[in-house]
């Protein structure tokens, strides 16, 4: 409790105090002066205990605590992984803020503006550059280079790029994602593919012989309309840049992403994937159950729901296969997943390294995979007995060694949401394959605007 100053005569509990002594001395005899000391002292115990409980209780100084937020079910699940870290660090507690994903993003931004991020973050690796613009990521190049030369290699290399930018290190890999395709093994081997092609001119085959197997009411694969992923990666696998001249303006009219947005445009026009968006699909694990699409363009999550909701019957009857490429396979998909960050302001960055540290070890990795279904970042941890053991796991290894980044640039969330926009247009047909990337092209070098505007002062965005 904090001391009080002033004039200690008049001070309230003080006076009482004096008053209190004086009556006893009133008192005679030795007896009764016997009793005054002990009374006295008893009184004074008594107001030392008061005063004890009178203040808060405090954290001992030599404790530092972390704050840390992460998101959606990772947020809930590491926790599990706390009491190894504070046994190793006795003078570090982490205290944990589940966010939902829904509103990271914008609670993120707000609590920069704030200044209230906490120590350590979660952060979609997309997010990274908005981040690092704003100034709010503390480097990690100085820290990393107290770790062995091969710890860094560990890391899966395309994920470990979109965690740096003009060639520094920001953020780490918490965990990986991409995309690939779910199967229906016994239909496949049905339309008389005993293995998943390789190229996509051996899948369209498949899908046609998918679509035609059972009647005008299946389809071959699904292929959400309302999502951005699948025609970037095709336009990635056909070499696409998507920008132009330094990232200041959209090159959606380029003859290669021309080619890739055509040919997923066909996957519809040929009837080989339904229309619909996610929102139209009742239950896709009953749909694909029963047959109604045999292929789903999906991540890593997929694979725990697929085992928890997919009949038992089926489970030995689906798998995962890496994307194919135009020309042999794998193709290339999409680096995503999320990233641990240190607040650049944070007065408790050491505290908060140690955490990162931790959580950054393959055996913190793989336990986390076990709790969460989250593919590990570091390669060495995919030796870990639970992930060898999973087949449909299996196909993500591979694909992960083929993979390529959206542009690193802050505006980049706005610019795949019209992506997804523009395409969906044209899917229903109320845009012509010209018409849809010549508005894209438009929206995208409205968003760019201030990008230019910057660059053209030679600040950087």
């Amino acid at each position: 409790c904090r001391g009080q100053r002033g004039d200690r005569g008049t001070h309230p509990a003080r006076a009482e105090r004096l008053k209190f002594a004086e009556s006893l001395n009133n008192q005679n005899g030795p007896a009764r002066t016997m009793r005054l000391s002990t009374h006295y002292v008893c009184l004074l115990l008594v107001l030392a205990l008061i005063g004890l409980g009178g203040c808060s209780p405090a954290e001992h100084p030599s404790v530092v605590t972390v704050d840390f937020w992460a998101m959606g079910q990772e947020g809930e699940q590491m926790r599990a992984l706390l009491p190894e870290f504070e046994r190793r660090h006795p003078g570090i507690r982490v205290r944990v803020q589940q966010v939902p994903w829904s509103a990271a993003h914008e609670k993120l931004l707000t609590a920069y503006a704030g200044g209230a991020l906490p120590d350590l973050f979660q952060l979609g690796n997309t997010w990274i550059p908005e981040f690092v613009a704003l100034g709010a990521l503390a480097p990690l190049d100085e820290r990393v280079r107290a770790w062995p030369a091969a710890a860094l290699a560990d890391y899966f290399p395309g994920i470990l790029a979109t965690n740096r930018l003009d060639g520094r290190l920001h953020a780490l890999p918490w965990y990986v994602d991409t995309r690939l395709f779910f199967y229906r093994t016994d239909l496949l081997a049905a339309a008389g593919f005993a293995a998943p092609p390789a190229t996509w001119a051996e899948w369209l085959r498949a899908f046609a012989a998918l679509r035609h197997r059972d009647g005008a009411d299946r389809y071959a694969l699904l292929l959400p309309i309302n999502e951005w992923q699948l025609p970037v990666i095709l336009a990635l696998q056909r070499g696409a840049p998507l920008l132009r001249d330094q990232d200041q303006y959209g090159d959606f009219r380029e003859p290669r992403f021309r080619e890739a947005f055509t040919f997923y445009l066909s996957l519809f026009e040929q009837g080989l994937a339904p229309p619909v968006g996610n929102t139209q699909m009742a239950n896709l694990y009953q749909e694909f159950a029963r047959g109604y699409f045999a292929v789903y363009v999906s991540g890593p999550w997929n694979i725990g729901e697929f085992q928890r909701r997919l009949p038992a019957d089926l489970q030995g009857h689906w798998s995962t296969a890496p994307l194919p490429g135009f020309d042999s396979g794998p193709g290339v998909s999409l680096a995503g997943g999320a990233s641990l960050a240190l607040n650049r302001a944070s007065p408790r960055q050491d505290a908060a390294w140690a955490l990162l540290e931790f959580l950054a070890e393959p055996a913190q990795q793989a336990r986390f995979y076990q709790l969460t279904g989250d593919l590990p970042a570091r390669q060495s941890a995919w030796n870990d007995p639970a992930l060898l053991s999973n087949r449909q796991a299996a196909a993500f290894r591979e694909q992960l060694r083929f993979l390529r980044a959206t542009p690193a640039i802050p505006e980049w969330e706005r610019i795949a949401s019209r992506i997804a926009y523009y395409a969906e247009q044209a899917v229903r047909g109320a845009l012509s394959v010209d018409a849809a990337l010549t508005a894209l092209d438009r929206d995208v070098d409205r968003i760019l605007e201030k990008r230019r505007w910057l660059l053209a002062r030679k600040v950087a965005p």
